[in-house]
Formats: structure tokens, C-alpha cells, sequence
């Protein structure tokens, strides 16, 4: 059958008028995708990611400088960085105690007092550094500034965090008396356990920590995705390091027992998660794409036997997990070394007995312990100060805010926390991937921007303290 004329030219005005809105629709998509290019590429120049930016050197940026001159990876070294952080608050109208634990273990300490006893803030940092190889692009202690960014040992480990310290301190003691006293304290040898820095004040200047309540120091994290903050993390507290030797009358032995040991390295025993940590991994949550279920409530992971599927960084949060060296000989005997990395709340007696019982078989027993720390309580998140760390990290960087737990790294607020002092760490400056991997490592490195907004960080914070927060 054919169609009459009238129907076939409707037929075809309707395909045309299908066909021009085709078109329209396309150069529509076409005119959108230009602009969205347009903005991408706007975006794109505007985002000055790795881009290095012109800086105009400041006085503090200049302190940093030579603060990161001074190479402090020495007990000598670190005693000359003692002397230039009393001199520097000498400066500034404040008379600074140097306090020798041991020949040239220098450590500086200086307290303002406040209008009410009790309740005090202690600013602590450490003044001495891990030393340096020689595959650095910069050299290491020349203070040297590329881009806008200071090469250095120390720039951020801890150098740069001490100095916003040194900074906020001094508005406080050359101010109007503060709510509690604050108290400034830089310590030797934090690098190689603080056995004459924080452990040695503790155990021999009492005095220096009378009435204080809270402690603020290194450890918190600072996440980037491109130039923007995603999150500012407080850190709490985090696990426990165990070192110890095993010994063995051969290498063989020594050899069937870190093979028995292989297993615990990729840790077996069931996950044990505190409730720091699940509140913590739900705080991040949100800032991992792709684990964000899995974070979200870690107890249902368990239970529904997803836990596997993380990676992990974050599986060690709620482990216990060793690492056992390869034997070697030494004074005509065999040892090797064990890490065991535990739980804060975990009792190291208890962890090196178990292993003990494990290595006895293959006629190896316990040598010496070289470390030996935990358990450690976890500093609460429900205090004024954290809250004014937390509120001022959204503030500034527009970014979520929460506790952070370590589960490798440590500082000195293991040694607080035991004795009831409330601690808390903080990178009061954003810290990129890149320049994370220097810390330890080679090339550290701080960009001077950065920097100066940790100055004005430490200061509002260390300021809406002292005027009166409990």
C-alpha cells in the first residue's frame, strides 16, 4: 500500500523538524563542551599546582633559614641549635634556662606564668635531626630556597613547627599575662629515642612540667589533593614500637626461626579495633573514594569479612605487626632483630613473651631490648584545646578536621601521655605527598607560603588560648 501525497509530506516536514532539533541538540552539546573546556582550561591556569611562585623573603621565613643552617645532626651540632633558639628568644626580650642533660645534650626551656596555676600549655619541639645523605639536590644544611620552596634538614622535621612555636610564644610572653602559663620547651636527641631530652626532663626536672595540662608538638597530618587541603588531622596518639634481639648459637637456627616468624609479618591474629581507632577511620571515611564503605563502620567490614580488602595502612590500625631482620653475626655470635610494632594499648611484656615461646623451638631465646615502649593512652578528643585546633584547621584551610592515630611514626607525647598530660601534635602547615616522602629522607623541603599561614595558625591558637580556654 502507498501513501497519499499529503501523508508522505507530513512524514517528511516531521523528519525534517526531528533532524533540525538533531542539530540544535548537537551544536547545543558542542557549545556546552567548548565552555566546559574553557572553564577546564581557566581552572587548569588558575590552579598553580608544582607551579613555583615568587616569594618576598620575610623575617621569619629568614629565621627558618637559619635555623635549618645549623646542622643539628650531631649532639654538637644540636647543642649550637640549643644556644641560637635561646639567643633568638633573648632577642625578644625572654630569658631562656639551657639545661645540659649531658655534654652537649642541650636542651632550652622557659615558662611565662599565667594569672590562675594549674592548666598549663607546653609548646615542645625537638632540636635535633636525622642525618643526611648525599643524594641530596640541595645541600642539606645550606638553607638553600628553589621556587618558592626551602631546601633542608629539618625544615619540617621539626624545624619550621618549632619556629611557629618560638613565634607564638613570644607574642604571649611579651603580651598581658596569659589565662594558664605557657611553657616553651626544645629537647636534645628526639631522633635516637630522647634518652637525654623529654625521658631525661621527666625523670630529673619535674619542675619543668608542674601544672601542666596540655602538650603541643609534632604528628598531625595535613592531606592535599592538588593545591587544596582535604583534611587536617590532630594526632592522639598512634602504636607502640618494641625492638629487641634473638640470638642463636647458628645462623641456621636463627634462620628456622624468622622463617617461623614469616607468617606474623602478614599479621593473622584477630582484629581488635578501640574505639579511637573506628571513630577515626569514620572521620576520614569521607575523604576515600575508594574506601569509604569499608571505612565507614570497620566493625561491619569485620563482620561481613570485607576487612581484607583494605589496604594495609589501614588493616595495621587494628594489629599487631613484626618485622624480623635477616641473622647476622656479631662477637662470634648469632642475632638478628625484631620490631614488633603494637597496639597502644597493648602490654610489650606480654608480646615478647609470646614470641619467645614461638622462637624456643629452634633453640634461639631473647637477647637484648632496645626499645621498649607502650602501653600508651590515647589523648581524648573532647578538650577545649583540641577543639580550638580543630575549629581553627576548618577555619583557615576550609577543610574537615578530626584526630589522627600513627601507626608507624612516633614523637615525644608517648612520654607525656603516660604521665596524664594531654597531647596532641599538629602540622600547623600544609604538607604535600612530595614533600611528605623528604621527611627522613632526601631533598626535605618546605614551601615558604605554607609556612607562613603554620605561623599565623600556631599563633591564633596559641593566642585564643592563652585568653582564657580551659
Amino acid at each position: 500500500m502507498t501513501d497519499d501525497p499529503d501523508s508522505a509530506r507530513r512524514r517528511r516536514h516531521r523528519n525534517e523538524r526531528i533532524a533540525a532539533a538533531s542539530v540544535v541538540l548537537l551544536l547545543a552539546g558542542i557549545a556546552g563542551g567548548i565552555v566546559w573546556w574553557k572553564q577546564r582550561v581557566t581552572d587548569e591556569l588558575r590552579d598553580s599546582t608544582y607551579i613555583p611562585q615568587n616569594v618576598t623573603l620575610t623575617p621569619e621565613m629568614e629565621l627558618l633559614r637559619d635555623y635549618v643552617r645549623i646542622d643539628t645532626s650531631t649532639p654538637a651540632g644540636a647543642a649550637n641549635g640549643a644556644r641560637w633558639l635561646a639567643a633568638q628568644l633573648q632577642k625578644r626580650g625572654i630569658a631562656a634556662e639551657i639545661i645540659e642533660s649531658a655534654p652537649q645534650r642541650l636542651n632550652v626551656y622557659v615558662r611565662v606564668r599565667g594569672r590562675t596555676p594549674g592548666k598549663a600549655l607546653l609548646l615542645f619541639n625537638h632540636i635535633d635531626v636525622v642525618p643526611a645523605t648525599a643524594q641530596w639536590s640541595h645541600p642539606p644544611f645550606a638553607g638553600m630556597i628553589s621556587g618558592d620552596q626551602l631546601y633542608g634538614r629539618g625544615t619540617l622535621d621539626m624545624k619550621g613547627t618549632a619556629i611557629c612555636q618560638l613565634l607564638a610564644f613570644a607574642d604571649i610572653a611579651r603580651g598581658p599575662a596569659p589565662a594558664h602559663d605557657l611553657v616553651f620547651l626544645a629537647t636534645a636527641d628526639e631522633e635516637t629515642g630522647s634518652r637525654y631530652g623529654m625521658q631525661w626532663l621527666l625523670a630529673n626536672r619535674p619542675d619543668i612540667f608542674a601544672g601542666v595540662k596540655y602538650g603541643l608538638t609534632e604528628g598531625g597530618l595535613t592531606e592535599l589533593m592538588r593545591e587544596k587541603m582535604t583534611y587536617f588531622g590532630i594526632e592522639i596518639g598512634g602504636k607502640q614500637l618494641v625492638e629487641f634481639t634473638v640470638t642463636g648459637k647458628d645462623q641456621e637456627s636463627l634462620r628456622q626461626a624468622r622463617t617461623a616468624l614469616e607468617p606474623y609479618m602478614f599479621p593473622r591474629e584477630a582484629e581488635r579495633v578501640i574505639p579511637e581507632v573506628a571513630r577515626f577511620l569514620k572521620t576520614i571515611a569521607p575523604t576515600r573514594m575508594a574506601f569509604r564503605p569499608y571505612l565507614e563502620d570497620i566493625h561491619q567490614t569485620i563482620r561481613d569479612g570485607e576487612f581484607w580488602r583494605l589496604p594495609s595502612s589501614y588493616r595495621d590500625y587494628a594489629q599487631n605487626t613484626l618485622w624480623a631482620d635477616a641473622p647476622l653475626r656479631k662477637d662470634g655470635r648469632w642475632s638478628m632483630t625484631v620490631r614488633q610494632i603494637n597496639l597502644p594499648d597493648e602490654l610489650p611484656d606480654q608480646r615478647i613473651a609470646w614470641l619467645e615461646r614461638l622462637v624456643a623451638p629452634y633453640g634461639v631465646e631473647l637477647g637484648e631490648v632496645l626499645i621498649k615502649e607502650g602501653p600508651v593512652p590515647l589523648s581524648p578528643v573532647d578538650t577545649p584545646l583540641f577543639r580550638i585546633l580543630a575549629d581553627e584547621g576548618a577555619r583557615r584551610y576550609q577543610v574537615t578536621t578530626g584526630e589522627q592515630i600513627q601507626y608507624r611514626s612516633t614523637s615525644d607525647s608517648r612520654f607525656l601521655r603516660t604521665r596524664g598530660i594531654v597531647s596532641y601534635g599538629v602540622a600547623p602547615f600544609p604538607i604535600d605527598f612530595y614533600q611528605s616522602v623528604g621527611i627522613h629522607g632526601v631533598n626535605e623541603r618546605i614551601r615558604l607560603q605554607w609556612f607562613t599561614q603554620g605561623i599565623e595558625y600556631m599563633r591564633s591558637v596559641v593566642g585564643q588560648w592563652a585568653r582564657g580556654a580551659e
